[in-house]
């Protein structure tokens, strides 16, 4: 449902992550029942509420329909997000009857007209197959009326959304003065002072390494690893895809049943039994994407209480078609502080790089005080440049924010910007211009942006007053799905 909400929040920049009702499904707003709070109410909407078990249904459809595994609709932020989609469409369903919008016979028409599943129930010769149409309705648990009911409701829905999304608040002028602000040119000159220039003038001391390896210990920490060993079942290209689908089952039935050892599956199934050290929270290194420790999810089972603390085997995971893995931790090593003998030379880099960055900070500060007395002197300062916010050049964060904040009327200014673990950079600007051949297409483009931040802001005002008018009340939280072995 919601076609129009859809194509108007990309406009807007409001992004609905998921699409919860099916074109055909209408969600009957006469479906509520009970004004008494329970313990499975989650949100009301003039009272009505939003259950438990109707974000738990629509999660388990949207999980169907995008072809994901089921487990995905039991996360909490996947619930979350289908309970804000089905609080928005409420409110929105509020408004619609509130405001008594009425829509045309012939709007009507046009709009089934444009469902694909309406139009192949065209015969050739231009005659509707109403038999075809009453049964696609009755699979979708629908009769007549609760399906025109519902287009007409969709209807009503555009033109609320339209109504907003058409606001004109955005107005060419805005437009055109932000486009001259990106679009203004200004010279620039740069000195910097970097950590590198200044490294040959630092040297610690043993005790200074030393006492810096003592407070940031945690920065010489080795990760934690394991070593595992996985089974892999691979589909033979000659095999029967029923005979497979069968030894698939299988495997996946020993691994768990039999979760204290991968022996009796790789016995049954003749197998191998691999194994891999030294894998971390981000897999293994130097192997392709292909290999089964690779995988995402074979990587965080073997990093999940059942496998890391209990040594029970993983589920089994089909990585690609046709293949599947299931693995068991031999070995937990933890994370542990480096001794200092073996960190040395990297204590010594790091302690030396912060030194000489120091260095550079105070020569760059130095320098910046001189410049402020005397901001004509350009004396060591590279060649001059032209950026704007539009070309930015090398500029970027505060850089660029500093270099285009500068009013014409203090020209020559300098700036000094620090950058974390190199040193400072100075930027002198002395000139300012607007460049000949302006880009109407980047002109076209400003516009919108200016535009569609104006609409979302509109449409979130537009929310707020008829979530308040709606009497959304919060009853109770979502609860985060319950965890178990083999859940």
């Amino acid at each position: 449902m919601f076609d129009t909400i859809r194509k108007h929040q990309k406009l807007l920049q409001l992004v609905l992550m998921l699409f919860i009702v099916p074109s055909f499904v209408f969600f009957g707003i006469s479906s509520y029942s009970s004004f008494m709070d329970k313990e499975t109410d989650l949100v009301k909407v003039n009272g009505k509420p939003i259950t438990a078990q109707e974000v738990d249904n629509a999660a388990k459809r949207q999980a169907e329909r995008v072809g994901g595994n089921l487990q995905i609709a039991q996360s909490l932020p996947f619930k979350q997000a289908i309970l804000n989609e089905l609080l928005q469409q409420r409110i929105l369903g509020f408004a619609v009857v509130d405001l008594r919008l009425q829509v045309g016979k012939e709007a009507l028409i046009k709009s089934l007209q444009g469902i694909p599943q309406i139009r192949a129930l065209y015969r050739q010769d231009g005659s509707f197959d109403d038999v075809r149409f009453k049964q696609l309705l009755a699979s979708n648990g629908l009769n007549e009326e609760q399906f025109y009911a519902s287009q007409a409701f969709d209807l009503k829905i555009g033109q609320l959304v339209n109504s907003v999304a058409r606001t004109e608040i955005g107005t060419p002028k805005l437009s055109e003065i932000v486009s001259t602000l990106y679009e203004t040119e200004r010279q620039v000159q740069t000195l910097s002072f970097t950590a590198k220039d200044y490294l040959s003038k630092v040297n610690p001391s043993q005790d200074e390494l030393q006492a810096f390896y003592n407070a940031n210990a945690k920065l010489f920490e080795s990760p934690e690893f394991i070593d595992v060993e996985y089974i892999v079942l691979k589909a033979d290209p000659k095999e029967d895809a029923k005979a497979f689908s069968e030894k698939a089952d299988q495997f996946a039935n020993m691994t768990y049943d039999q979760s204290d050892s991968l022996k009796p599956a790789a016995d049954k199934l003749k197998l191998s039994i691999q194994t891999q050290k030294g894998l971390t929270r981000s897999g293994v290194t130097g192997v392709s994407r292909e290999h089964p420790l690779a995988n995402l999810k074979v990587v965080q089972s073997l990093f999940g209480d059942e496998a890391l603390k209990n040594k029970r085997n993983t589920e089994a995971v089909q990585t690609t078609p046709g293949v599947f893995v299931s693995a068991r931790v031999v070995t937990f090593h933890p994370a542990q502080i480096l001794p200092y003998q073996d960190v040395a030379a990297e204590v010594k880099r790091q302690v030396s790089q912060r030194a000489a960055e120091k260095l550079a900070v105070a020569a760059a500060a130095e320098k910046f005080g001189t410049l402020q007395k005397d901001p004509k002197n350009s004396s060591g300062f590279a060649s001059p440049f032209w950026v704007s916010r539009n070309k930015s050049a090398n500029l970027v964060g505060p850089a660029l924010d500093d270099v285009m904040s500068i009013h014409p009327d203090q020209f020559p200014k300098v700036v000094s910007v620090s950058i974390p673990g190199i040193g400072a950079t100075l930027y002198r600007v002395d000139q300012a211009r607007q460049p000949t051949g302006l880009d109407a297409k980047i002109h076209k483009a400003q516009a919108q942006q200016i535009q569609a931040l104006a609409s979302q802001s509109e449409f979130a005002g537009f929310m707020a007053y008829w979530r308040n008018a709606a009497v959304v009340k919060v009853i109770n939280p979502l609860k985060p799905p319950s965890t178990g072995a083999g859940s």
